[in-house]
């Protein structure tokens, strides 16, 4: 199997998107590293990985901080001894009126989205280049970064970000073997999905909501060493959502 044994590193991986990559990656025989701010929910996401009989740790990390994200990949080195995967999934939102959005607000917004992927992708990079590995990382965006809703101003420019940022670094790391690629979601439900309306399924072209396994599937696509060829791509993955016309009526 290609995941065999790889050495996977998850941020923001102790629920919803971030937890199910990392439960893929697991069960395709990789090995994880899970990194969340939140403590108690990353160890538990850890522990019920290794409950399924695979290889997981968790390590306490707080994207914005530049000298966690080196911790967090030193330990992955102690742990398994290399990395071969990054998945930067850690992210916030803020739902506000531009005109009444702080500094503050947007830095936190920015710096835990978008400043977060180029800091998590440099330091696994110079890991990669060390141990000799070809390495891939994928980086979540948003179908945010294309279309709109009212007051999500930082939001939308963080995910923007992340997908320019992924074309330049996946240039920047070609030489290296290190390929760069990211993922846009649309509406994909991480609670509860059986309370889901029927509308809500029937406005996709797909005809349903998303599910975190959708967004594992194209990580896997991804993070796949066989797919050397594919670096630089951003794959929305909506369920058509965003080459749907809509008019008011």
């Amino acid at each position: 199997m290609s995941f065999e044994n790889l050495v996977v590193v998850v941020t923001g991986a102790a629920q919803g998107i971030g937890y199910g990559v990392a439960k893929a990656f697991a069960e395709k025989g990789s090995k994880l590293v899970l990194a969340d701010l939140n403590g108690d929910q990353g160890a538990a996401a850890a522990a019920a990985i290794r409950h399924e009989g695979r290889q997981a740790i968790f390590v306490p990390c707080d994207v914005r901080k530049e000298e966690d994200i080196k911790r967090l990949m030193k330990a992955a080195e102690e742990e398994y001894g290399r990395i071969d995967v990054l998945i930067n999934n850690a992210g916030v939102s803020r739902w506000k009126s531009p005109l009444e959005l702080s500094v503050e607000e947007w830095d936190d917004v920015l710096n835990t989205n978008a400043r977060s992927c180029f800091l998590a992708t440099r330091e696994a990079a110079l890991s990669m280049k060390k141990h000799g590995v070809p390495g891939a990382v994928v980086n979540i965006a948003s179908t945010r970064a294309l279309m709109s809703e009212p007051n999500s101003e930082a939001y939308a420019a963080s995910k923007g970000a992340i997908v320019a940022l992924t074309h330049a670094m996946a240039v920047s790391l070609g030489p290296d073997r290190i390929r760069v690629n990211c993922v846009s979601p649309g509406w994909i439900e991480t609670q509860s999905y059986d309370a889901l309306k029927k509308a809500d399924h029937e406005q996709h072209p797909a005809g349903r909501v998303g599910k975190p396994e959708d967004i594992a599937k194209a990580c896997l696509y991804l993070a796949d060493p066989d797919n050397s060829f594919v670096t630089g791509t951003h794959l929305v993955i909506d369920g058509g959502m965003t080459r749907k016309m809509i008019y008011e009526p």
